[in-house]
């Protein structure tokens, strides 16, 4: 049986997704991995982007909701940034949360004059919760 991780965001666009990409990449046979936000902010075109560049796809997923989620029973909750770790709702059961922050590449890149710029935040921070996952 699998172990079902909600990784969980302020607006499931693009930490959360990248997340669920990796553990559903790296560790589909041991972990079912979901992601969902406080908000939705919509999926962010540049995670899409250095996610491709690492060979995984997540041009399918959308952004959610923790309510459109509220049929699975998860193992544990992930919070991937600070707002959804002090905004996390109660769950019920024996779900345990955890918080692991990774920095916001969109906030890094905003001032970033250039696309190839403000990618090496995403890329940063994609790889680094890579490693995260890897070790879950």
């Amino acid at each position: 049986m699998k172990t079902k991780i909600l990784f969980l965001c302020t607006g499931n666009s693009c930490r959360s997704q990248i997340a669920e990409g990796w553990a559903q990449h790296l560790k589909d046979d041991t972990i079912h991995a979901c992601s969902a936000g406080i908000e939705k902010h919509g999926l962010n075109p540049l995670a899409v982007k250095v996610m491709a560049e690492a060979g995984v796809d997540i041009s399918t997923h959308r952004s959610k909701l923790i309510a459109e989620l509220a049929e699975h029973d998860f193992d544990y909750v992930i919070t991937v940034c600070d707002n959804a770790h002090e905004s996390c709702p109660l769950f019920p059961g024996k779900v345990k949360i955890t918080h692991k922050g990774f920095d916001d590449p969109p906030r890094l890149a905003a001032s970033s004059a250039s696309e190839e710029e403000a990618l090496v935040h995403y890329r940063r921070v994609r790889d680094e919760i890579r490693d995260f996952v890897t070790q879950l």
